[in-house]
């Protein structure tokens, strides 16, 4: 069966129809604000351009996305083609409904998104696209985009006959894959982001604005800063409690390893339901893996989904655990299958960690030697770890590459699914280059002051130079890129642009006739709208379009990860931990903020209901502290008066129970503290119970009216 783009899920009229539904003065006059900037490369066929925004322009019931395009106006400098897509209030409406998206009618009622309802959800005055925020239209804009998807006659890519479509494929990420096209990225409003900035990096001491962080970036940013802040406020209690520690009663270092592997558990579930709560505030608590649009990377057969009952790519489950690989053989059984081929990713992973240890140990062993070595230099004792920690940014930036092959080969279906498996893979190997030193120095050379002295760096000197490298450094390039990088990249385009120039000539007309002006004349006037020289837009997308992109949220969720392993599996070493996590995370809430509204491209927009698989990250090094605060406790030399009436097997068992004990009360605050908050719960139980008497109602009036 052909692929076919469906139009709206509930059947509306035409676009012409709706039109007239909505109010006069609500019907746009004019370009709409720009939501989505494409860059094409410098050297696409003019065919394939034109194709591409047929396809943008094109209907969706015929395979296009139905969005407006304007182009930059011709320039002589500027050798790539930038394209600026909008969205029609109508269009606007229509995907939102096909989206589900959850907004407040003017009873106050979180619910989907209807256009036969639309003056419910019209709480002000003023155009009737401002009841979506600006990620909102953004996320819509990119839906379109993304599923732009080639048809069953489209076998190839216009101008290229080589580059191939298999139906069903994303054509606008085949051409990113395939370098046609640059960058896809949203424009930032540069009015709502300078206010934004105002009450958020500008104001060191004021609350972070969680609201317009939401509007403006979208659930999953402002999820990131809100477990920040969340995170940052817990830790003052341990910050309290290891400064009394360390300076008024050194003896209570075993209540202060009880209370802070307690701390951490009630921490990570009081988060959980913290997260509840913003998830159903922002309509997102019902989210789940099966509710998501599949990625525009993920490949399958085109089919029906028995869920939405519209045309989306489908893959089986059980392949995608076993690696993507299909075996011809089919009397394998599916076990058997993945069973094979859990051979290939896992192990994949195991030996990178296997690696990054043993490069670990060599690094110890080679600063021991040296260390004991006679007339050696004085500085040669650091270059060990010196080379160690440049073989540590070598190997992290290559198996993050390796990471994500993998993670795109497991060929998972949706955003959520992929991050949680990348996010899992990538975590492993950071435990390793992260803690397994510090475990070497532990629990190995039992040097519990070099450990000290290592945690102390970490915190302080690293996490600082962290944050230089993060915002200061990137801003400060910038600049200076900005101020005299623009000379050199002028020449290069003006260079760039002749040679393009004349390979269109040579490709068009071979025979150096007159044949291929015509031709050429498409790739400058592409039949489609230019914005007006003056408009602010065309010098802001070359501006940001020469920004880095912002890759997510990783990141920045791994640099809290370390901490919290830093702060939670040696508190019984540096009580001064938990301090220091403070210090530097205020810092980080402002350098965050900066990097994102000034350094970077707008990200785009997610809707997420938590934080994925970061939340049993936390949860593991949180058990995993248990057991390693208990071995310290053993080994500890400040723990003499309490052990010295036990022999050593004794205090051994002491340990052990303790540990058990733990493990025990961390199971009990799990069971006990629930999930949601009594609230949250009863407004769930409301909304289920109001939507079986609206069905219930409607099956009245049905039968009604058919009698």
């Amino acid at each position: 069966m052909a692929y076919v783009r469906p139009s709206h899920a509930k059947n509306h009229d035409t676009s012409s129809s709706k039109q007239s539904t909505l109010p006069e003065h609500n019907r746009s006059t004019g370009f709409p604000p720009t939501q989505i900037v494409i860059q094409f490369a410098a050297d696409i066929k003019p065919l394939t351009i034109k194709w591409v925004l047929q396809k943008i322009r094109g209907l969706r019931r015929e395979g296009g996305a139905e969005c407006l395009v304007r182009r930059h106006p011709f320039s002589e400098n500027e050798a790539e083609l930038f394209v600026h897509v909008a969205a029609t209030c109508n269009l606007l409406l229509e995907v939102a409904e096909e989206l589900e998206i959850r907004k407040r009618d003017k009873r106050g009622i979180l619910r989907h998104f209807v256009v036969k309802e639309l003056e419910e959800f019209l709480l002000y005055d003023g155009p009737v696209e401002d009841i979506f925020t600006s990620a909102e239209k953004q996320s819509i804009v990119r839906y379109e985009l993304e599923n732009i998807r080639a048809l069953a006659e489209e076998s190839y890519l216009p101008g290229y006959p080589h580059l191939k479509f298999y139906e069903g494929q994303s054509i606008i990420s085949a051409l990113l894959h395939w370098g046609l096209i640059v960058q896809v990225f949203p424009l930032h409003d540069e009015e709502n982001v300078r206010k934004l900035g105002t009450q958020w990096y500008l104001a060191p001491f004021g609350h972070q604005p969680f609201n317009e962080i939401k509007l403006y970036f979208g659930e999953s940013v402002a999820l990131y800063f809100h477990f920040l802040g969340f995170y940052t406020t817990a830790l003052v209690l341990p910050m309290v409690f290891g400064f009394y520690q360390l300076l008024l009663s050194p003896e209570m270092l075993a209540f202060f390893c009880v209370f802070n592997v307690l701390w951490a558990t009630g921490f990570l579930e009081m988060w959980r339901r913290k997260c509840s709560e913003l998830a159903y505030q922002w309509g997102t608590i019902s989210l789940t893996s099966l509710d998501d649009e599949p990625r525009p990377n993920f490949q399958g057969q085109m089919a029906i989904d028995h869920i939405t009952g519209r045309f989306q790519p489908q893959y089986p489950r059980w392949k995608t655990n076993a690696k993507g690989v299909e075996y011809p053989d089919s009397s394998l059984s599916r076990s058997e299958v993945s069973w094979q081929m859990y051979c290939v990713s896992f192990p994949l992973v195991i030996l990178c960690m296997c690696g990054a240890f043993i490069v670990m140990l060599v690094s110890f062993w080679c600063e021991e030697s040296v260390r004991y070595m006679n007339h050696s230099h004085p500085l040669a004792i650091y270059v060990p770890s010196t080379i160690y920690a440049a073989l540590v940014y070598i190997m992290n930036k290559y198996y993050r590459t390796l990471a994500n092959f993998l993670t795109e080969w497991e060929n998972h279906r949706t955003q959520a699914q992929f991050d949680r498996h990348r996010v899992t893979k990538l975590v492993l190997f950071e435990f390793v280059n992260n803690f397994m030193s510090l475990f070497y120095v532990a629990f190995y050379m039992k040097d519990l002051e070099l450990l000290r002295t290592q945690l102390a760096t970490m915190l302080i000197i690293f996490q600082a130079i962290n944050n230089v490298q993060e915002s200061i450094l990137p801003f400060a390039f910038r600049c200076y890129w900005l101020k005299f990088g623009n000379l050199v990249k002028f020449k290069r385009k003006q260079k760039l642009k002749r040679s393009v120039h004349e390979d269109y000539v040579n490709l068009l007309n071979p025979k150096g006739g007159d044949e291929g002006n015509e031709d050429l004349d498409i790739h400058i006037n592409l039949d489609i709208p230019e914005l007006e020289p003056e408009d602010s837009r065309i010098d802001q997308a070359r501006r940001e379009s020469s920004m880095d992109p912002y890759e997510g949220t990783y990141d920045d969720y791994l640099e809290l990860f370390i901490q919290f392993g830093y702060v939670t599996l040696f508190a019984a070493v540096y009580p001064m931990a938990a301090f220091w996590a403070v210090v530097n995370n205020l810092f980080e809430i402002r350098s965050d903020a900066f990097k994102l509204c000034r350094i970077y491209q707008r990200p785009l927009s997610r809707r997420v209901k938590d934080i994925g698989a970061w939340q049993r990250a936390f949860e593991v090094l949180c058990t995993i502290s248990v057991m390693t605060n208990c071995a310290l406790l053993y080994i500890s030399p400040s723990m003499s008066n309490w052990r010295s009436s036990l022999s050593s097997f004794e205090w051994c068992l002491v340990c052990i129970g303790l540990e058990h004990l733990l493990f025990a009360i961390r199971q009990v605050m799990s069971l006990v503290i629930p999930d949601k908050p009594q609230w949250v719960r009863e407004a769930l139980a409301k909304f289920n119970f109001q939507s079986r008497q609206a069905l219930k109602n409607q099956r009245r009036s049905t039968s009604i009216k058919e009698q």
